[in-house]
């Protein structure tokens, strides 16, 4: 195929089916149905060819013209493709995960149609050639989760949607700021390997100092770093599948994304050092991974716990960004598709108990395991892997983030991650053990489920990430595994 064909065709196979979407009547499951699963298998099918190319080193390269002088660029690199990947594939398995979700509820297709311009825009983000096009795709993501997030209607989501609504506008309006005063002093601006900035260091230093904050600071509200996470924990109004998508996939994954973005290929990890700018980075990270994970130990509702342990564990891909070093570049990349498959796992769970026992709370747990012993062994595989333990995905991240730590003269960093480790078995291990061990009141094990949770739309889902959790740790030394990926990235970022 045509490489200039194949970018914009993996980003309007899901924007023309969410425009489709929309026209369709609440009474048209079938064509509904249809239309989602060929508009996720074509994009699948579509990434996966990209990852060959870009593994073969074939350039790809795209500009859209809107208007005279308004031009969306898209580019394929290592890191872009790294993420647009775990998008495709995720947002696949949500799909189906979403069909049988939302089987009986209303306003089907607006949910669906806003859902599928969501993964459009997270996909724009992923294969923007230069900070214009990723403002332009990083603001539609805002737009198109708003609806979802307040898609259950009452003044609790609307609440939340008008919270989320100003965290994520103010921080657009400060990263558009930022942009517009970086392209003042630079022109145009284009991600590359190494940065772009360099030139222009002697003259600007104070200037970029103070732009690269403000850029930090717009895209960590979406990133929810601390104290800008506040938008994240009310946003769990949301049905599972966009707590599973914001999570895993598209809000907090951009902003995270970004930051790496601006780092590693706008101003370049040599240039962030030399002006003083990872260490500061750094501390911020670690601070919001402490406090996530201290938050998350006082919330009882699952969906409260697993967000603001979404707040701890995204921030692992900042602080990977934040070391100068290869290793930690390693760590903190490979965490971007870690994160997402075992918080993906979390999530898909959560929503299996609330649909079929009408668990919320992780006080009403005990026993689950009995009662739905797919759900919780994925569940359990998640939540171990966030945790850290050995082989699954998350030791391999948080061994090259000690590895990297180290290396890059910021030895501190093991104590924090340690201390990340023993609060994270401090939340996950009681649910577990509540889940497996303990036992409900007489009526609760009586009691059947209020509704059949159908297997190969609600539990295969989390069953099949979870089995991607142990493969990515398992076999992190094969070709193409996550692993192996993000070395090829780091290598390309010190090595450009």
């Amino acid at each position: 195929m045509n490489s200039a064909l194949l970018l914009p065709m993996i980003l309007f196979s899901s924007f023309f089916t969410g425009l489709i979407i929309f026209f369709l009547g609440e009474s048209m499951h079938k064509a509904r149905t249809f239309l989602n699963l060929l508009g996720a298998v074509l994009k699948v099918v579509l990434v996966v060819q990209l990852l060959a190319g870009v593994h073969a080193e074939e350039p790809y390269h795209s500009v859209l013209k809107l208007a005279p002088g308004v031009e969306i660029v898209l580019t394929a690199d290592a890191l872009s493709v790294f993420f647009v990947t775990l998008s495709a594939a995720l947002w696949l398995l949500t799909t189906i995960y979403a069909i049988g979700y939302l089987e009986r509820s209303p306003n089907r297709s607006r949910f669906f149609g806003f859902f599928s311009i969501c993964v459009s825009a997270t996909t724009g983000v992923a294969l923007s050639g230069n900070l214009i096009t990723f403002l332009l795709f990083y603001e539609l993501l805002t737009l198109s989760t708003y609806p979802l997030v307040i898609h259950k209607g009452g003044d609790k989501a609307l609440r939340a949607g008008q919270r989320y609504l100003a965290y994520t506008l103010i921080g657009g309006a400060i990263l558009l700021f930022a942009i517009a005063w970086l392209q003042s002093l630079a022109g145009p601006v284009a991600f590359v390997p190494g940065g772009a900035l360099a030139p222009f260091a002697d003259e600007h230093a104070w200037e970029l100092k103070v732009i690269f904050a403000l850029l930090i600071l717009g895209l960590g509200v979406k990133a929810a770093i601390v104290p800008l996470h506040g938008w994240l924990p009310n946003a769990m109004v949301a049905p599972a599948p966009v707590s599973s998508l914001l999570h895993a996939v598209a809000v907090v994954k951009a902003g995270a994304f970004g930051i790496v973005r601006m780092v590693y290929e706008v101003y370049g990890i040599e240039l962030s050092r030399d002006l003083g700018l990872l260490h500061p980075l750094a501390i911020v990270a670690s601070i919001t991974i402490l406090y996530g994970s201290f938050c998350a130990l006082a919330q009882d509702e699952l969906k409260k716990r697993l967000a603001y342990s979404t707040v701890s564990q995204v921030s692992y891909i900042v602080l990977g960004a934040a070391i100068f070093g290869p290793v930690a570049t390693i760590g903190g990349i490979v965490h971007l598709f870690h994160q997402g498959i075992m918080k993906i796992t979390l999530f898909f769970a959560a929503g299996n108990y609330a649909q079929a026992l009408g668990i919320h709370r992780i006080s009403q747990m005990n026993g689950v395991g009995r009662k739905m012993p797919w759900t919780t062994v994925a569940f359990s595989v998640g939540a171990l892997g966030m945790i850290g333990v050995p082989p699954l995905a998350g030791y391999v991240s948080k061994w090259y983030l000690q590895k990297g730590g180290v290396e890059g003269g910021e030895p501190w960093i093991s104590a924090v991650l340690s201390m990340s480790s023993l609060l994270n078995a401090a939340y996950f291990l009681p649910i577990l053990y509540r889940a497996w061990f303990l036992s409900g009141s007489p009526e609760q094990e009586a009691a059947s489920p209020a509704k059949r949770t159908d297997w190969w739309m609600l539990v295969l889902p989390p069953v099949l990430t979870a089995l991607f959790v142990v493969y990515a740790g398992a076999f992190a030394e094969t070709p193409y595994s996550p692993l192996e990926w993000a070395k090829m990235i780091a290598q390309r970022e010190y090595e450009p």
